[in-house]
């Protein structure tokens, strides 16, 4: 999908929400109520769909690999299932939009926001005072929740999982900022230290919402309590669990669907024709087994195909100053999930992928 049909989309998410929710106001800034929003909407969406790349990035090689129909997840439309993978999507949205208010915060992007200096002058440890341009954490994810969390405007279990998991992206990006530090002193001594705080990069969160989806608890709910909407016995019962929820933990309702097969209600494509690897230098243990995980246990044969890529080669540096390169054809094998006669497939293989099986 392309970025531009992404930012439309989100926008258009958005502003059905916000444009009706009260007005607001934060100290410093030059307007009030929804004429505000517009201020920051190239960021919010720019950080959703940062957000979802980082997703795609993630599962690139398990059977549910963040597709175009998550984007219904990011935007919250139509939302129909509370899974362990909609709970990541929702951190990993939540969180790029915070990151990149964050950032632009610290870029001068916006007039009504700065750095955070709140901690400056202090003594932060041995050796080492608060001080210089920290990233402003605080206004970003102060502005994330008025866009994010406004468009859930349910009060049932599921809205309540989404608020979480909301919160726990917005979290992950404060557990992974980094001190950055400067020395000062006679002759480059390093006597004392000016430290402040700068975001991490954003993969980094997103490794660090992928352990969190690794080890995401499900919420065990009293079926017959929930079954009664938005009543006091139900909200009763979604606050008993929500009780004993870590609020750095990912959390779902319900469990993941065969994602090895194609399901066009739910918007899930399958592993048929999907790209695995079995040779490549630098591959990790997981993207060694991408073939078995996405074609063999899912009822698929590995058809290795092979296609010609083009590529600049024999780069040479010209005085001055220019480089000129050739351009080469070679042809890569290339692997692919595909079909195969299903008499031959076991039938321990067709139950293969039930439950939390990626």
């Amino acid at each position: 999908m392309k970025r531009s049909t992404f930012l439309f989309l989100f926008i258009a998410g958005v502003y059905g929400t916000v444009l009706h929710a009260a007005a607001w106001s934060v100290n410093n800034f030059l307007m009030t109520g929804p004429k505000a929003y517009l201020t920051y909407s190239s960021s919010v969406a720019a950080g959703a769909h940062s957000g979802m790349e980082e997703c795609k990035f993630q599962f690139g090689w398990e059977r549910w690999n963040c597709p175009e129909s998550a984007l219904q997840l990011s935007t919250h439309n139509r939302l129909r299932s509370a899974t362990r993978e909609t709970s990541f999507v929702h951190a990993i949205s939540s969180a790029g939009v915070m990151y990149t208010l964050t950032r632009n915060c610290s870029m001068g992007d916006f007039e009504s926001c700065g750095c955070d200096d709140s901690r400056n002058g202090r003594v932060g440890g041995r050796g080492w005072v608060w001080g210089g341009c920290s990233d402003n954490v605080e206004f970003g994810e102060r502005i994330s929740k008025l866009f994010v969390d406004a468009l859930e405007t349910g009060h049932d279990t599921r809205a309540l999982i989404n608020l979480h998991n909301n919160e726990v992206g917005r979290l992950a990006v404060k557990a992974t900022m980094k001190r950055a530090c400067k020395c000062h002193g006679v002759s480059g001594s390093c006597s004392i230290q000016t430290c402040w705080l700068q975001l991490a990069e954003f993969r980094e969160i997103g490794n660090y919402l992928k352990i969190k989806y690794d080890q995401a608890h499900k919420l065990e709910m009293d079926k017959r309590r929930m079954r009664a909407g938005n009543s006091a016995d139900s909200r009763g019962a979604t606050a008993e669990t929500f009780h004993h929820v870590h609020a750095t933990e990912l959390v779902f309702l319900e469990d993941s669907p065969d994602y090895c097969t194609r399901n066009a209600s739910l918007g899930h494509h399958g592993t048929e024709g999907r790209e695995c690897l079995q040779t490549g230098k630098n591959l990790s243990q997981w993207e060694k087994r991408s073939c078995r995980r996405l074609c063999t246990e899912c009822g698929l044969r590995v058809e290795e195909r092979r296609t010609e890529v083009v590529a600049s080669c024999n780069c040479k540096f010209h005085w001055c100053c220019t480089v000129r390169c050739e351009q080469c054809r070679q042809l890569v094998a290339k692997h692919f999930c595909a079909r195969r006669d299903t008499a031959a497939v076991p039938n321990h293989i067709r139950r293969r992928n039930k439950g939390h099986k990626r």
